[in-house]
């Protein structure tokens, strides 16, 4: 990530990696599948069921040699908690600017040599299974691969999928990323939202195209 002065990561930050490792390897989650040797993707994470779920997925990509980058409101970004936030990935995104999340979010893929950017598909914990399409629309326009992440907590594994291009079709690709998520937890019912939910929007573009 690239820093005006390439000053040193904050005590803090350093702490709380170190923290988050700790109880990674403590809990004993083990790792499917690896992250693709590319410098710049969107991991696209479910099912969100946990708030802890973001420690596992630092842990995780850390085991991995990658610093994983996330979105925060712009107002986390200020005073003491500037520089910590930004050592622990974030992405400053402030919704009053003239251009929207996605075309901030781009702009930083575009301004960075390495960019993974987490992002949790589902939105919120109370999700029935269906996806936000914001990860897909930030793929698209910083023109970056979406890597599928799944969690299982019964099991302790996390793993990552294959990077998925994503093409103008939202279902289509979502239904692409439908098929890799109940390859690795068939039945779950949160995937099985996500098949229908990838399904109905292809029936969707193929009616309006």
């Amino acid at each position: 990530m690239p820093r005006a002065n390439f000053r040193k990561p904050s005590l803090l930050s350093r702490i709380v990696r170190r923290i988050i490792m700790v109880l990674y390897r403590w809990k004993g989650w083990k790792l499917d599948g690896r992250l693709p040797d590319l410098d710049k993707f969107v991991i696209a994470g479910a099912p969100h069921t946990s708030n802890w779920d973001f420690v596992f997925f630092i842990g995780a990509t850390a085991e991995e040699g990658v610093q994983p980058n996330f979105m925060g409101k712009h107002t986390l970004f200020r005073g003491m908690m500037r520089n910590f936030m930004f050592d622990m990935g974030g992405i400053s995104v402030d919704r009053r600017k003239r251009a929207n999340v996605t075309e901030q979010v781009a702009e930083e893929f575009a301004k960075r040599d390495k960019l993974a950017l987490v992002i949790a598909a589902e939105g919120t914990r109370s999700t029935d299974g269906s996806w936000k399409s914001g990860f897909y629309h930030i793929a698209r326009a910083a023109n970056v691969p979406i890597v599928p992440a799944y969690v299982n907590n019964e099991t302790m594994v996390l793993g990552f999928g294959p990077p998925i291009v994503p093409t103008d079709s939202y279902g289509e690709t979502l239904a692409e990323i439908a098929r890799f998520m109940q390859s690795k937890l068939p039945g779950y019912h949160r995937f099985d939202v996500l098949e229908a939910q990838a399904r109905k929007l292809i029936e969707e573009e193929r009616a309006d195209g």
